[in-house]
């Protein structure tokens, strides 16, 4: 049982481990909910760059928990103040150490009065940001969320990650392949999304004496991370071992139907090492830091023929046959986790086919606005006609999206934002959303959409869902809201004409037209998103699975009918001009479209 004092720095004697952890009071504790923190708690091994990782158990007698740990090598982030719409001085300051042998580190975020018997569910946040992001970082701290889970009577704890990115997470070739052979591992590249595994055992075997169950483990992440969690739900060890009992994946950015094999995978790396002037692996391997993290954009999970299960794909491209293996649920060996000498419990491993709370934001497709911007009409109809090589399909997607040569420049914007916003997010994952009900029989997946706009920028852009549920950016100074804000509440598709007339009365057309997020409006929001996910971590059904759960526009939370998702998304123009052109065409012009016209070299920024 741990030992838990009450003073500046808490303290947790781990048996197991044979260490005391010393952690930090978090600033947001109150006299009736305290809150610890845990940081920088090394979870595994990097032994050499490009090789998979081991579980780490060896701590000295006492682990200073008190600082954040380093991260992985990475080019400077400085898209925050763009994306969530704030000041650069209202952005605290962090600065990590960046070290890819020591960046396997989570951060543990409890309530302050838990012992061993607690067993409260553990959530895990996967972060995204493509070859960018930390676990550690600001917008990420789970302290309201625990402190919301609390004062709700149901507790949690949140962990947050550090894994590799980039080259050091996702490079592969055939030459790495060998390479990794030779030294024992199994597959090649998926270093980073092991990584996560790897966390998730660590959980599995330590997070008894913090207070959580090891066999209630819930992943849920933003972005390249929800994609993330997509690949570990096909992946051959969630089939036999799977590591987490439910998930929730918010606006993934990466559900692809062809993913790069290792020579697709390999290519890149020979042009990487081409411009750098390398012939081998080694060489590869003393290169500095700083430079392999300048080309790690756009790599993440490479098809190895190892780490996803056989069919995977059925549970991306809607109709494609699944292959059904049917295995006993294995127990992991504790030998193959760890050469260390402590003794490791066993597992108690859920079902792999998961509980999923599946959603995305209106507006994803704002990340890449900036290159998108840069496309004229005639160039758009031109890549497109390019790209479909056939002037029948074409023309479809043109009508479907309103684009001609002739749309004015203030229009095609937005509408290449739609077709980039419904190709690379909204429309992948409704087919994803899709297949796994057909895996699970129409059961254990909840459809959500995010609409309520972002407070400081007015739209429901990419990352906004993340303000609300972590509820860590500074806000801009709102209103208090006015009483006819109160009518949101009741506002949905099942509303008596009586009930639309009185709202009626005290909406003019400017205050319908302006979205403004006052204090009401937000602070609904984020109390819903975070009940409804703490909920869902403690096993409840969010709400029927047959509707949809709709988080605004101007503070509307509630479940609706199924019909109202088909008007909030393009559903219609999903079915009529996406399905026939099928998924990897569709990804095609959602990417090359989103990347802007081909003189621009831009990088994009993604979370």
């Amino acid at each position: 049982m741990p030992v838990v004092q009450e003073h500046v720095d808490p303290e947790l004697y781990h048996p197991a481990l044979k260490t005391v952890f010393r952690g930090v009071v978090h600033p947001l504790s109150t006299p009736s909910v305290s809150i610890h923190q845990y940081r920088g708690i090394k979870y595994a091994s990097v032994h050499a760059r490009f090789r998979q990782s081991t579980l780490f158990t060896s701590y000295p007698p006492v682990t200073d928990a008190t600082n954040y740990g380093p991260i992985c090598p990475q080019p400077k982030d400085t898209n925050d103040c763009a994306l969530f719409g704030i000041d650069k001085a209202a952005i605290p300051k962090q600065m990590f150490k960046q070290n890819e042998f020591q960046c396997l580190n989570m951060n543990i975020t409890c309530p302050g009065d838990l012992q061993r018997h607690s067993r409260i569910p553990v959530m895990l946040w996967v972060h995204g940001g493509g070859d960018k992001g930390s676990g550690s970082k600001w917008v990420y701290d789970g302290a309201s969320l625990v402190r919301k889970s609390a004062e709700m009577g149901r507790p949690v704890i949140v962990v947050t990650i550090n894994y590799r990115l980039g080259l050091f997470g996702f490079a592969a070739s055939s030459a790495l392949r060998e390479d990794n052979k030779a030294a024992g591992d199994d597959g090649v590249g998926n270093y980073g999304i092991r990584d996560q595994r790897r966390a998730m055992e660590w959980l599995h075997y330590f997070v008894d004496e913090f207070g959580g169950d090891p066999a209630n483990i819930v992943l849920f992440g933003n972005g390249t991370g929800a994609s993330d969690i997509v690949h570990h739900l096909l992946s051959s060890d969630n089939e036999t071992r799977p590591l987490f009992r439910r998930a929730v994946i918010q606006s993934p950015l990466g559900i692809e139907p062809t993913l790069p094999d290792v020579s697709m995978a390999g290519a890149r790396v020979t042009r990487i090492m081409a411009a750098l002037g390398l012939t081998t692996v080694e060489q590869l391997r003393h290169v500095e830091p700083e430079y392999l993290a300048r080309y790690g954009d756009f790599l993440r999970v490479v098809d190895d023929g190892v780490f996803l299960r056989r069919g995977w794909k059925s549970s991306i491209i809607p109709d494609e046959p699944r292959h059904t293996l049917i295995q006993q649920v294995k127990r992991l060996d504790s030998r193959s986790l760890s050469r260390s000498r402590v003794a490791t419990p066993t597992l108690h491993l859920p079902s792999h086919s998961q509980p999923l709370i599946v959603g995305d934001c209106v507006c994803d497709a704002d990340l890449w606005s900036e290159t998108v911007s840069m496309w004229t009409s005639a160039a758009v109809v031109r890549r497109l006609k390019a790209i479909c090589q056939s002037l029948t399909k074409a023309n479809n997607l043109l009508r479907g999206y309103d684009i001609s040569a002739l749309t004015s420049e203030e229009e095609i914007l937005d509408r290449v934002l739609d077709l980039v916003n419904d190709a690379r997010v909204a429309w992948p994952t409704d087919c994803f959303v899709q297949a796994a009900r057909r895996e699970r029989s129409g059961h254990g997946v909840w459809r959500y959409v995010f609409d309520q706009e972002g407070p400081a920028r007015g739209v429901a852009h990419h990352a906004a869902d993340i303000m609300y549920l972590f509820d860590t950016v500074p806000l801009p100074s709102v209103p208090e809201a006015a009483s006819y804000d109160r009518f949101c509440d009741s506002f949905s598709d099942s509303e008596t004409e009586e009930e639309q007339e009185i709202y009626a009365s005290v909406c003019d057309a400017d205050m319908w037209c302006s979205a403004t997020v006052d204090s009401y409006a937000y602070g609904r929001v984020r109390d819903t998103m975070q009940a409804k996910w703490i909920g869902f971590a403690y096993g409840e059904n969010p709400w029927r699975s047959d509707h949809v759960f709709v988080f605004g526009p101007e503070g509307e939370t509630g479940e609706r009918s199924a019909r109202i998702f088909d008007g909030r998304r393009r559903r219609h123009v999903w079915r009529n001009v996406l399905d026939p052109l099928g998924m990897q065409l569709v990804q095609k012009l959602g990417v090359e479209l989103s990347r802007g016209p081909p003189i621009t070299c831009n990088k994009l920024f993604r979370h």
